[in-house]
């Protein structure tokens, strides 16, 4: 079983796809850090690299094709990625989303981003920047909105809950739908 998890910035698909994976027993992929990477290979900001990318294909292309080839090679694995829905269409497909000042909150505190706010206001600023970014290059590029609920499976909304009742919810539609 391969599992996607989408949604918006901030929402938790990182943490949320590390948690689950672990439970299933399974690899964890997250395009997200790969796109981070390849901004820190450059010396830019993931919104730099994403302004970028709204010129450059290179800037998406290597990451889609990443995620296809796994999608293609590997099986029982969790990834998180706005696209991986789209280039893995085996998958289960979760979408993740939070009301923007959770998000922001959450990414305002968050260690793991390298690009640090000077104020939630900040922050929220780059999560609108970031997802108006992602709409522009994968409307350009792959004519879909990444954000349309409707592709997935089944939508989480993570604004008042932890992470285990995150993964919870995602387990218990698992196996509702007989996939565990």
């Amino acid at each position: 079983m391969i599992i996607t998890i989408g949604g918006q910035a901030g929402s938790g698909k990182s943490t949320t796809g590390k948690v689950l994976a672990r439970k299933l027993g399974f690899a964890f992929y997250s395009m997200g850090n790969l796109r981070r990477k390849m901004a820190l290979e450059r010396g830019m900001t993931l919104h730099e690299f994403n302004k970028l990318g709204e010129r450059e294909a290179f800037t998406d292309k290597k990451v889609d094709d990443y995620q296809k080839k796994i999608g293609q090679t590997e099986d029982n694995f969790v990834i998180d990625g706005r696209l991986s829905f789209y280039f893995i269409p085996n998958s289960v497909k979760i979408f993740l989303k939070a009301d923007l000042k959770t998000r922001a909150q959450r990414v305002f505190n968050n260690e793991r981003e390298f690009e640090k706010y000077k104020t939630l206001k900040d922050a929220m600023s780059e999560l609108k920047k970031r997802e108006e970014s992602d709409k522009v290059r994968y409307k350009k590029y792959y004519r879909i909105d990444c954000y349309d609920e409707r592709y997935y499976d089944l939508v989480v909304d993570t604004s008042d809950t932890q992470i285990g009742e995150v993964v919870e919810k995602i387990l218990v539609s698992l196996k509702g739908r007989k996939l565990l």
